[in-house]
């Protein structure tokens, strides 16, 4: 396996590469969800690049760039275990080099949920969409692979790709979660042993809502409210909890196809997100898919 630091590096090893090309950008701190993303790769790509940049474009003021946990050797060998061939980990000024002045818009998706001047704000998807663009102008795949625990972030760089016509594939890859229940994210590490307690009020708000959906309710302000008891019992006050429409966001008064059910909440210095997409039942069958799985 190759590491590379440089674009010109990265392309010169690229140029004769087997195709397909697979990529799984990541910012590091590797656990199981980009793991899993890059053994699906593995499968789908002749040739597998993992990309380890702490994008500080999507950092928004207070957020944690400085703190964000990084280990590069430790990334390295599981990405190589995992099945890449290439690892590209560019300092960032190879990536925002002097006179860097370019931003990407992506629209009304964007502006949605993180995007809240409250919460990452606006500036953060700016910077994740700039960042893969650039990424797919480097690297050159044929498909990209990213997790549904960000399940905005992967809307809205579906949405990139269908706008500025980049010939790449995404995959998105289901949310792993521990043994617990709670999904995986580098973030955990921050966690005490009881705010980690605390936060699994979280999948335990999905599954609630979950549940009820099983039992075939399926206006929203019950399915939320039966989250909302979760929360509230394990002492975590969210951020956000909302039903929105799984495709496009959009608000929705109940769950029918697929929808979207999403929360975010600061569990002492950590801040996690979390979703689950719920389904109606069809008549005569007793119940949707169950809350597993797994992204980064």
């Amino acid at each position: 396996m190759k590491l590379e630091r440089t674009v010109a590096d990265l392309r010169r090893e690229l140029a004769g590469a087997p195709r397909p090309v697979a990529l799984v950008p990541t910012m590091g701190a590797l656990h199981e969800g980009h793991l899993s993303l890059i053994r699906r790769a593995r499968q789908l790509g002749a040739t597998v690049v993992v990309s380890i940049f702490v994008n500080p474009a999507q950092f928004g003021p207070g957020e944690d760039l400085a703190a964000y946990p990084r280990d590069e050797g430790r990334d390295v060998r599981l990405a190589r275990e995992a099945g890449a061939d290439l690892v590209f980990a560019p300092p960032a000024e190879e990536v925002y080099p002097p006179g860097f002045n370019s931003r990407i818009e992506v629209g009304d998706l964007a502006a949605e949920l993180e995007a809240d001047p409250a919460r990452r704000g606006p500036e953060h998807f700016r910077g994740v969409a700039t960042v893969v663009a650039k990424l797919f102008n480097m690297v050159g795949p044929d498909v990209a692979l990213f997790g549904q625990k960000d399940a905005q972030q992967a809307l809205v760089i579906r949405q990139l790709v269908r706008d500025l016509d980049f010939p790449v594939r995404i995959e998105i890859g289901p949310t792993v979660r521990d043994h617990d229940g709670l999904a995986l994210s580098s973030r955990n590490r921050y966690l005490s042993s009881s705010e980690r307690r605390r936060a699994l009020g979280l999948s335990r708000a999905l599954r609630a809502a979950e549940a009820l959906v099983e039992d075939r309710e399926l206006e929203a302000d019950r399915v939320l409210a039966a989250a909302h008891a979760e929360l509230e019992e394990a002492g975590v006050v969210p951020e956000y909890l909302e039903l929105r429409g799984a495709g496009d966001l959009s608000p929705a008064e109940r769950v029918g196809g697929e929808t979207l059910l999403c929360v975010a909440a600061r569990v002492g210095p950590a801040r996690l997100i979390d979703n689950v997409i719920l389904r109606a039942p069809a008549e005569g069958t007793l119940r949707p898919r169950p809350l597993t799985g797994a992204a980064t």
